[in-house]
């Protein structure tokens, strides 16, 4: 070997490509709905009762703070449970976002998650759009994770979990 320094360069960037975190994911859905976006956000609006709409809980819980730090807590059909805290909410704009509080990979495959839910009017009269859009880890940081709680569950079950909820908020408002 001619020049070590040269060698130990090419052996630490060989390295550093095999030994890194996960990257960011992402999930979006949006439903047009046959019903005024006022009447929409009634149902959506309040942080603590995600589950008088959504088909995957069995209950949640809210501390009725529906600004910056209000926190709830999801109950799984599983009976598994996670905690939740909002980070902005507008009133007038129809839109809040929140992020994961304390993490359980067994209610939902992601360390940290945040997401936001927007409700805005659609084009014809009476109706309206809502989209979710989150932000996600996987729930195993490592290097070799799991199956369930790789990339692909993370995004799977933050897709069908907005899916879900938006047929449930379609049954409900319509």
């Amino acid at each position: 070997m001619r020049n070590p320094i040269i060698f130990l360069g090419l052996l630490l960037v060989s390295l550093a490509g095999h030994a890194h975190g996960p990257t960011p994911q992402k999930a979006k859905e949006s439903i047009t709905l046959n019903a005024p976006a006022a009447k929409v956000w009634t149902a959506v609006k309040e942080f603590g009762q995600i589950a008088d709409w959504h088909p995957d809980l069995k209950k949640s819980e809210g501390d009725g703070n529906n600004q910056s730090g209000g926190k709830r807590t999801l109950t799984f059909q599983n009976g598994e449970s996670l905690v939740e805290e909002l980070d902005y909410y507008n009133e007038a704009e129809h839109e809040y976002s929140y992020r994961l509080k304390t993490e359980n990979t067994k209610a939902f495959p992601t360390s940290s998650h945040t997401v936001e839910i927007k409700v805005i009017p659609g084009d014809a009269a009476n109706t309206s759009i809502v989209t979710l859009k989150s932000r996600f880890y996987r729930g195993d940081t490592g290097n070799t994770p799991p199956e369930n709680l790789s990339d692909e569950a993370a995004v799977k079950a933050m897709t069908q979990f907005f899916k879900n909820g938006l047929d449930g908020l379609k049954s409900k408002v319509e």
